[in-house]
């Protein structure tokens, strides 16, 4: 499911705006279209983060083409586009094959896909086991970022909400955790039929909408649980 894709490449933005659409079609395929954008205090770090790392000024910050790259190779990905229309921004289309195979590691997935008898369901899990599996696929450059963060999300620490923007306030200041603290993800997805039971969203008809604090998916304090049947 495109929604469940992208919150794995928004973790490595830190603090930004975000928006998907998407649409899920009978056996498993989905097209979703995203853009986002960083907030100012994580534009400055992620700056000062280049400068330390030794990479050119002159490049984007979210560079489209390279997470393009690394995003095709990943399982259940027929296709990326993904552009920069500035430093600061990112956006294009994502065309996945199979949302069941997406990520899938060791033989491990975080989505299942189930179709039988008319009736189709995508459940998504995503907890501190298999995010620091599934994160490196996305692109090496997100996980320095991450690491560099202190996402509990990457190094598999075990922390709280509280604790680890307490944390990322003493290191890079009260702005940039007030950014993290207060950024969130909202997408749209489309469903072959009428959706009959949403879990962690809301639901109308067709179409499944959610609402999520970044910081639930930085901390992974609980697992995220999410699932749509139609």
């Amino acid at each position: 499911m495109g929604l469940f894709l992208f919150f794995l490449l928004v973790i490595g933005l830190s603090s930004c705006s975000a928006r998907i659409e998407g649409v899920v079609k009978e056996g498993g395929e989905a097209d979703i279209s995203v853009r986002t954008s960083l907030e100012p205090r994580t534009l400055s770090l992620l700056r000062s983060l280049r400068g330390f790392m030794g990479t050119t000024q002159d490049t984007p910050i979210l560079d489209g083409e390279a997470i393009s790259r690394s995003m095709a190779a990943a399982p259940g990905i027929s296709a990326v586009s993904l552009v920069n229309t500035g430093q600061e921004t990112l956006e294009g289309s994502i065309l996945i094959s199979h949302v069941g195979d997406f990520l899938s590691f060791g033989g491990n997935k975080f989505i299942t896909y189930t179709e039988n008898a008319g009736i189709a369901s995508i459940a998504v899990v995503l907890d501190r086991n298999s995010a620091p599996e599934i994160i490196p696929m996305l692109s090496p450059e997100v996980e320095e970022y991450l690491s560099a963060l202190m996402a509990p999300a990457v190094l598999g620490d075990r922390m709280t909400r509280q604790e680890y923007i307490a944390l990322v306030a003493s290191i890079y200041g009260r702005p940039l955790a007030d950014e993290i603290a207060t950024a969130r993800i909202r997408a749209f997805i489309e469903f072959p039929r009428k959706i009959t039971a949403v879990r962690g969203g809301n639901a109308s008809e067709r179409r499944a909408e959610f609402d999520i604090p970044l910081l639930d998916i930085l901390v992974l304090e609980e697992p995220l649980k999410f699932e749509v049947t139609w």
